[in-house]
């Protein structure tokens, strides 16, 4: 290409509280319509907002984690414009003074080397009701009805820094977005479930000369609520600008939609800037003050952070990077993991039996860590019958299987299922002799020097024993047998 992508994003995370960010009303998904509301969020004349401190207190735990400044003096700020789902006219957002500023996040580049993502701001503001269209279609509607459950919900905005250190490819842009949503879970400010509108982005494109330091004009694509399409709306904006450019033309300063049927991104309006919002502080509300004990007080409450953790697991464990990479994706799985790694003699075979044999079972499920059966130290206890030889790997996988079901530790199963493995040597020595009297041309192709074929007689062993033989116990076996029989 001989354009350079420009790519931030404006990323709106709906907060894991109780209440609602200026009222006492619930937040709650998933239920009736306007049960949720007050006078407060739906912009009744002469309703005070009164600032949840709990929304705070997530809004400053983000901004310690993405490496941001915590401002100790902040204001919240009137926006102005009109929508329908926006009953008061304004929404009560942050301008000059934001809570949290010039942070980053670190994530690898399309090389794999270290790059710091610049982070303008993270501000609090309050979310917008729903509309709730009579079509399917927009365009089509013949109604549209107001759902303000949602208006009023804690809204954290973390924006991106097009000048310093900006996203440059959609390899990037998809990392940093799954990367700042596994943050966002790790901290526990929002379980950022798209389908819910937790998790919301407006995308931001340009281009630029490859080699140039200037910045072309700008296009936002609002409102989209999956990585998917996200990643889509930037790929064909991308091919867009760059035939306007290719053309002659210029990239007019627009915000824009993405109609998912057809692929491609639709004019909205004109982009607004700052002025066009006549921001000005919120009167109803004092500025807020954070003290730096507050400050350090979020800063040591942090959790261990995914990168951390993995140079945790591939220190002390000897993990392979990409196995801990895949167990960090879920916090919830990490701590599964280190209350089986205390009583578990082989750490790493206990994450690949995570990472594989159980998540295997999870996905099938469509369950949660959370609702696994599977007790920690039941999990350590298969993974050590293995370790010491005491059970197959065949027998462990029937007993997994087993235990996800029922939560029975793994030595009730193998006694009430009769998976014992094959103790006596000459009930072994009677299966490697049916096996191998079974495959006379096998066993001439063997002593002609095709040794890789003894692996095909381990496997009949072994289909033969149902997986209770020991395969090492087995396979000396075997070649003990051609020993003896050299001659």
């Amino acid at each position: 290409m001989k354009y350079e992508p420009i790519i931030c994003f404006e990323t709106h995370v709906e907060l894991k509280t109780k209440t609602k960010l200026f009222c006492g009303c619930a937040v709650s998904y998933g239920d009736e319509p306007n049960r949720h509301i007050c006078p407060v969020c739906t912009g009744q004349p002469g309703a005070l907002p009164v600032l949840n401190s709990r929304a705070v207190e997530l809004c400053v735990r983000t901004g310690l984690t993405l490496n941001c400044s915590i401002n100790k003096r902040t204001r919240f700020a009137r926006k102005n414009y009109f929508y329908p789902d926006l009953p008061k006219g304004y929404q009560i957002s942050q301008y000059e003074l934001p809570f949290c500023e010039n942070g980053f996040l670190e994530i690898q580049d399309d090389n794999g080397n270290p790059y710091a993502v610049g982070i303008r701001r993270i501000h609090l503001e309050e979310d917008a009701g729903k509309l709730v269209h009579s079509s399917e279609s927009f365009d089509s509607s013949d109604y549209s009805l107001v759902d303000y459950n949602r208006a009023c919900i804690p809204l954290l905005e973390i924006v991106g820094d097009h000048e310093r250190n900006p996203l440059r490819s959609l390899v990037q842009a998809k990392t940093y977005l799954d990367k700042l949503r596994q943050i966002l879970r790790y901290i526990d400010v929002s379980d950022c479930m798209m389908e819910l509108g937790q998790l919301r982005c407006d995308v931001n494109v340009s281009l630029r000369p490859r080699g140039s330091n200037s910045f072309g004009n700008r296009t936002e694509i609002k409102n989209m609520s999956s990585f998917r399409f996200i990643l889509e709306a930037a790929q064909h904006e991308i091919k867009r600008q760059s035939a306007i450019l290719d053309a002659g033309g210029q990239v007019e300063q627009e915000t824009r939609l993405y109609n998912e049927m057809k692929k491609e991104t639709i004019p909205m309006r004109s982009k607004e800037d700052a002025p066009d919002y006549r921001y000005f502080p919120e009167p109803d509300l004092v500025e807020v003050v954070i003290e730096e004990e507050t400050i350090e007080k979020s800063r040591q409450a942090l959790p261990e952070l995914p990168d951390d953790i993995v140079k945790r697991l591939t220190t002390e464990y000897d993990i392979p990077y990409n196995d801990a990479l895949v167990l960090t994706r879920d916090r919830q799985v990490v701590e599964y993991f280190d209350k089986c790694a205390s009583d578990c003699k082989d750490a790493r075979r206990a994450v690949r039996w995570i990472n594989r044999g159980l998540f295997e079972l999870m996905n099938e499920a469509s369950i949660s860590i959370a609702d696994c059966k599977i007790a920690p130290e039941n999990f350590a206890a298969l993974i050590n019958l293995i370790s010491d030889g005491v059970i197959t790997e065949t027998i462990a996988r029937d007993a997994l299987a087993e235990m996800f079901k029922s939560g029975e530790a793994p030595q009730a199963i193998i006694e009430r299922k009769g998976l014992k493995p094959i103790q006596d040597a000459s009930v072994m020595e009677g299966i490697v002799d049916t096996i191998m009297s079974g495959n006379p041309d096998v066993i001439t192709r063997i002593r002609g020097g095709e040794t890789k074929l003894i692996e095909f007689l381990l496997g009949q062993v072994m289909k033969e024993s149902r997986g209770k033989a020991n395969p090492k116990t087995a396979r000396e076996l075997i070649m003990r047998k051609f020993e003896e029989n050299a001659d």
